[in-house]
């Protein structure tokens, strides 16, 4: 399972405000928000962008 890159990221502190205003409002978190932001400036341009599936969540199955 591939894991998300983490770097460092230097924003404006109104930038940073406003994506956390539109975070708040739409139940996400500031990362979340901004990679939405970014999926959708990428579609805008034509550049396709796969989603990685989800990690599985919960107990794994038993082996019984």
């Amino acid at each position: 399972m591939p894991q998300k890159k983490a770097f460092a990221l230097r924003l404006d502190p109104a930038v940073h405000a406003a994506v956390e205003r539109v975070a708040a409002d739409e139940l996400r978190s500031a990362n979340a928000q901004i990679e939405m932001l970014l999926r959708e400036a990428l579609k805008a341009r034509g550049i396709a962008v796969k989603h990685t599936p989800a990690p599985r969540r919960g107990r794994p199955p038993s082996s019984d």
